[in-house]
């Protein structure tokens, strides 16, 4: 018998993977329970609520990419090169795990509690400021010119990575949300 914080661990990669069905079918507690042979009153001894289930995923996505771009704003020092590091990470992660872009983008958490969905907006709004914190680096170190609107930009980047993880999600799961990154960020950084 798995130990309590293997099951909440083990109950919150199952979501994860019935999330990466391209078909986007609605997550129960019957269909995971289900899948995992336990009963629904299982899941609930480890969740009190399939929102607090999300919650737990949302919190996994949070603090993997946020390390991320600690890691990347912590070993470069160049301004574009970690608004690079990070985009070229955050659309990587999503394309490692589909399930969780799904979250990111607010398509699996439709019909969820309304909260599951501005936990992503702040989550999304954090990725920003860490995006215009490079962008700001990147000025003062003269690789952008003065004039540039950094919120604008900022703005701008954080659009297009949640377009691309759009995109990767509408195909089910087949359009590689990195493709093209190379040609278009330059496009979008001018």
């Amino acid at each position: 018998m798995p130990r309590a914080g293997d099951r909440k661990t083990q109950i919150l990669q199952l979501i994860a993977t019935m999330l990466e069905s391209p078909k986007g079918e609605k997550i129960t507690t019957a269909a995971m329970a289900a899948r995992l042979d336990v009963s629904e009153a299982a899941l609930y001894r480890h969740f009190a609520s399939k929102a607090q289930m999300f919650e737990g995923l949302i919190e996994f996505i949070e603090s993997s990419i946020f390390s991320l771009i600690n890691r990347i704003t912590g070993e470069e020092s160049e301004g574009l090169k970690q608004v690079h590091a990070i985009a070229v990470m955050l659309l990587g992660f999503a394309g490692q795990n589909p399930g969780m872009t799904r979250v990111l983008i607010g398509d699996a958490l439709v019909g969820e509690n309304e909260r599951l969905q501005a936990r992503i907006n702040a989550l999304v709004e954090r990725i920003e400021a860490a995006l215009k914190q490079s962008l700001r680096i990147a000025q003062t170190q003269g690789a952008l010119p003065d004039a540039l609107d950094v919120s604008a930009q900022a703005n701008a980047l954080i659009c297009y990575v949640i377009g691309r993880w759009h995109q990767y999600a509408k195909s089910g799961f087949k359009k590689n949300p990195a493709e093209g990154l190379e040609r278009q960020l330059p496009l979008l950084l001018g």
